[in-house]
């Protein structure tokens, strides 16, 4: 009754029925078990292979089982014998027997993958003895190393043998049938029989192989490869155990000695874990994760502490003093029994295969104990609330991710439920990636529960799964709970994962957000500290400016970003960086348009600019500026998106509410200045510098600072001043610098400066000097402006030196005589006299003027009375240039009563005089003219009359000078020539051939012109009656011409 009481001891684990027992009958009887096992007592031994199962008998003959539970293959392993012991790899079966031709037992392999086609058996590949000594002793254990390297064999007077390079004997073709390795004794106790074997195989971590070998009393360990391989086995425990009551584990990483008291596994060093399972056990074995515990037979008592036992007693009315046995599935890594169950005819043999476990009585009958699927397992478990054995249920089981997420929900769900928030946020951190962030969040948005909300945010943001609501809600959390040291902690974190392409890290939370909910919560040293780090130069622009009023950190921060990041920034912050610090944010912007090196944080100023150009027109910006309107507000308008600031109207940064009091500086160090903007002062390259255009609407309410910025830009980038009026100051070249864009920037700089030079106010010493400036400007003719501007400029002005200036520049002198003569209408007494003498200056090169200022000085009785000898002066230059003539200038003097008679009387005298004379010359000149017409009539008649005769009185000859003699040739023109001076057959005066010949290519000239009427139209449009006279003496009109034309 104690061993009764004893073996009916419950374990103190949880158990479940996560098996479902299915009894398995023979294919061709279902009312029978499969014909294999009707004759179960007469089975010694059962094996799964990779073939199927192996079933031997106490006959010597092996059978080869399918799926099906039907003998596919039968052959006699050990005539006369039994068989004992099996092992099978890859295909390869190990027998041990006994046979009755020997003492010894016999060794014998098998290849299951080749039959002798006449016998039906598998190939023998080996047969030998198994012996130690001279006496037999039978077979206790037999293990087989997965590789088939080692080969095993426990004698039950404590004697292990092994075999070595059992697979390089077996494949060999060279050796006999009982060639094998030879065996060697490494372990011999006389006193402890050989319970158990088994190999370690070797690992990434271990190489090695190892065989545990089990007695009655210790547990040891022996190394059978590697470095130090072919020692003594090492004691691993003091522990022993019975026949069958060890075995290795699912991984064939430890061994598990089953002893009444509980389950050890031991390593190859020392004893690992325990398992607490009282009561006897008669044999273990493994079915993948699970140990399978057989105990004993034992007296079922209604009293027994297992609740299997007394249920069997409960629903079982077994005669008194019957026996059962109970068998056991342990999960040692979950420590919790799957299932217990009781046989009243005892376990005959227990094997795992095809996946599941098979239980087989000594009455024949076989069970298959089939696992429920895990689903069903997890069912049982969520109604319990097991939720943590649930989940190592489901590692153990290698379900996929998802399926252990959805048990972390559930269990999560629980604890919420129960109130158990902090657990319950833990749970559902463990669902991140698989549930939707916004089911966590929705349950932890009350204010008590926001400390949670915070620990999931974190870590959706330390995965990198946040997204921008995500991280604005989880800085709101930290404003809320104004919790500045892990606001700190997080803007500050470290990346923590990599992008796509390996090469930079990336946030885990979005930027944009995290910097705006800092502006928005007033935390602008956070925000501004994000945008350095990360330079997002435009969002700590507007932080510094809009924000928190901090100006001179942001001219610094430009001063840091160089010429090419400035130049965007300075676009839209330049008005209010004027507005707060004008000369600094010049002398910047100065640096930015003629610096070639990248800005230096000190402010070096280099002079470096580029070669001057030529003269270019271009647009003055200042013209669309209104520089005499009310001041704006210093700081741009903020985006849509930007918060509120608390920056005042005069860029002073209001005082902080209550919770804005701590900032970054209360609880950590000042963020350090990122590596991404240091400054240099090594020029390594040339910055290409952006057109001063760019900024000049910056300067509205600046004129000032305007001027002064055009100036220097002028002197050191092209190294064009006022003074400097012959070549350009020497400056540095630009290599990248556009000529075209330079020219117009050029001429856009001095036709702003000249505009701001007679913008200055008047009457004042500085707007006099900016007067001379303005005036330099112009008299300057290397400086590129554009002319038509600045007159344009000047007129608008009013600025009389500069308009005379540019009109005798643009041979425009009549407009300078005009404009004085319009001043004179305005009521400028001097103005009279200006046109005076500007006629005086400019008269002689224009003449045209005379005429104008002769009309103006009579055209009032004040003016004539005051310019008298003007207008004499004037009258005499007329008439001595015959510029009008006497009708015209007494027409224009006639045109009014201003002038008298008496003014003009002797220029009118003098006039009349020389007119009459001219009169009488010219009459002589007709009668000379008509006299000579006359005798050449005279002398054409007498030519041409055949009945008159001629006489020649000459003497001379013509030609050679010579006295004249015969013979002679006489010629009507009064030319007379030897004959022997004249060419032969020569019928005209040489002397006046050539002059006839003149006048004839003349005339032909004439009469070919005569057909080009346009040509006459044209000139007779340009010269009138002098071209009509010349066409007369051409003879273009002649009544002769006409009528050969009409012939």
């Amino acid at each position: 009754m104690a061993q009764a009481a004893s073996a009916s001891a419950a374990p103190a684990w949880r158990q479940f029925p996560f098996f479902d027992v299915v009894p398995v009958k023979d294919i061709h009887d279902l009312a029978s078990p499969p014909e294999v096992f009707q004759k179960t007592p007469e089975i010694s031994t059962i094996t799964p292979s990779s073939a199927g199962l192996i079933v031997a008998d106490i006959h010597g003959s092996v059978y080869l089982v399918n799926r099906d539970f039907e003998i596919a293959k039968s052959w006699i392993a050990h005539t006369g014998g039994r068989v004992t012991h099996m092992a099978e790899r890859k295909g390869i079966l190990i027998t041990l027997g006994e046979e009755d031709t020997a003492r010894h037992p016999f060794l014998k392999v098998w290849d299951l993958q080749a039959f002798d086609k006449k016998t039906g058996a598998p190939l023998l590949l080996r047969s030998a003895k198994v012996q130690s000594g001279n006496r037999p002793h039978p077979v206790s254990v037999m293990a087989l190393s997965a590789s088939l390297s080692y080969l095993a064999i426990g004698l039950g007077d404590g004697t292990v043998i092994l075999y070595r390079h059992l697979d390089q004997s077996i494949y060999s073709t060279s050796g006999s049938l009982s060639t094998l390795p030879k065996p060697r004794i490494i372990h011999e106790s006389p006193t402890e029989p050989i319970t158990g074997l088994g190999f370690r195989e070797p690992t990434e971590d271990s190489p090695n192989v190892y065989l545990f070998i089990v007695t009655t009393n210790r547990v040891l360990c022996y190394q059978a490869s590697g470095k130090g391989s072919g020692g003594t086995p090492t004691v691993v425990d003091e522990i022993g155990a019975g026949l069958g009551c060890a075995t290795m584990d699912w991984k064939a990483r430890e061994v598990i000695v089953a002893r009444d008291e509980a389950l050890y596994l031991c390593g190859t060093d020392s004893r690992g874990s325990c398992y607490a399972y009282e009561g006897p056990k008669s044999s273990i074995y493994t079915h993948r994760n699970y140990i399978v515990i057989v105990s004993p037979p034992f007296t079922p008592s209604a009293s027994a502490a297992s609740a299997t036992v007394r249920n069997f007693v409960a629903k079982n009315n077994a005669p008194t003093g019957a026996d059962i046995t109970k068998l056991t599935v342990f999960d040692p890594e979950n420590q919790y029994v799957a299932h217990s169950g009781t046989f009243t005819e005892g376990v005959r043999e227990v094997f795992s295969a095809w996946g599941k476990l098979y239980v087989l009585s000594n009455d024949g009958k076989l069970l298959c104990l089939e696992e429920k699927p895990t689903s069903a397992k997890l069912d049982m478990l969520y109604r319990k609330g097991l939720y943590t054995l649930a989940l190592n249920i489901a590692e153990t089981q290698k379900l996929d991710e998802s399926h252990i997420t959805d048990i972390h929900k559930q269990y999560g769900d629980q604890l919420y439920t129960k109130g158990d928030y902090d657990n319950a946020m833990q749970q559902y951190i463990q669902t991140i990636r698989h549930v939707q962030p916004s089911y966590v969040i929705r349950k932890f948005l009350d204010a008590q529960r926001i400390h949670n909300l915070v620990t999931y945010l974190q870590e959706l943001h330390s995965l990198g799964l946040a997204n921008a609501d995500h991280t604005t809600l989880l800085l709101n959390t930290y404003t809320k709970l104004k919790d500045v040291t892990r606001l700190d902690s997080f803007i500050k974190r470290e990346s923590l994962r990599t992008s796509a392409d390996g090469d930079k890290d990336e946030l885990p939370f979005d930027l944009d957000t995290a910097i705006r909910v800092c502006r928005q919560a007033g935390y602008f040293e956070h925000a501004s500290y994000l945008a350095k780090k990360y330079e997002r130069h435009e969002d700590y622009l507007r932080i510094q400016i809009e924000d928190a009023g901090n100006y001179k950190d942001a001219l610094k921060y430009l001063r840091r970003l160089g010429a090419e990041a400035a130049e965007s920034n300075l676009a839209r912050y330049g008005r209010a960086m004027l507005e707060n610090l004008p000369e600094e944010t010049t002398d910047l912007l100065i640096d930015i348009c003629t610096s070639l090196a990248p800005l230096s944080i000190d402010a070096d100023e280099s002079e470096s600019a580029a070669p001057a150009k030529q003269p270019s027109s271009g647009p003055s910006y200042l013209s669309y500026l209104a520089l005499n309107r009310a001041s704006v507000a210093s700081a741009p308008s903020a985006s849509e998106s930007a918060p509120p600031t608390s920056t005042q109207a005069n860029g002073s940064k209001a005082p902080d509410t209550p919770s804005r009091q701590h900032s970054l500086h209360d609880t950590t160090p000042p963020p350090s200045t990122p590596t991404t903007a240091q400054p240099s002062k090594i020029r390594v390259t040339n910055v290409k510098r952006p057109s001063p255009r760019l900024y000049f609407a910056h300067f509205v309410d600046h004129p000032q600072h305007f001027v002064r910025f055009l100036e220097t830009v002028a002197r050191r980038r092209w190294g064009q001043t006022l003074e400097n009026a012959s070549e350009p100051l020497p400056v540095e070249a630009d290599p990248n610098a556009d000529e075209q864009a330079e020219q117009r920037d050029q001429a856009a700089v001095w036709n702003t400066l000249f505009e701001l030079y007679l913008s200055q106010p008047q009457g004042t010493g500085s707007g006099a000097d900016s007067n001379a400036k303005a005036l330099a400007v112009l008299q300057n003719t290397r400086l590129p402006y554009d002319p038509t501007h600045a007159l344009i400029l000047c007129s608008t002005r009013g600025f009389t030196p500069g308009l005379v200036l540019l009109w005798e520049r643009m041979n425009m002198q009549e407009d300078v005589v005009r404009f004085f003569m319009d001043r004179h209408q305005d009521g400028d007494a001097g103005a009279s006299a200006e046109v005076a003498r500007r006629l005086e200056q400019y008269g002689p090169a224009r003449p045209q003027l005379y005429p104008l200022v002769l009309r103006f000085l009579t055209s009032t009785p004040a003016l004539l009375t005051k310019h008298r000898e003007d207008v004499r002066r004037v009258l005499g230059v007329i008439d001595e240039q015959k510029i009008m003539p006497p009708v015209s200038v007494v027409q224009v003097l006639s045109r009014n009563n201003v002038a008298s008679v008496g003014l003009v009387k002797e220029w009118l005298m003098a006039r009349i005089k020389s007119a009459r004379e001219e009169v009488e010359t010219d009459q002589k000149l007709i009668s000379s003219y008509r006299a000579d017409t006359e005798a050449k009539l005279q002398q054409v008649q007498e030519l041409s009359d055949p009945d008159r005769p001629r006489v020649f009185h000459v003497t001379q000859c013509s030609a050679c000078q010579g006295g004249l003699d015969l013979p002679a040739v006489h010629f009507m023109c009064n030319h007379s020539y030897h004959q022997r001076c004249l060419p032969q057959n020569e019928t005209e005066c040489p002397n006046c051939a050539r002059e006839h010949g003149i006048i004839r290519e003349i005339r032909r000239n004439n009469e070919r012109l005569a057909d080009q009427h346009d040509l006459f139209l044209s000139e007779v449009r340009e010269g009138g009656f002098d071209a009509l006279a010349t066409g007369f003496s051409r003879g273009i009109l002649n009544l002769s011409r006409a009528d050969d034309l009409a012939a």
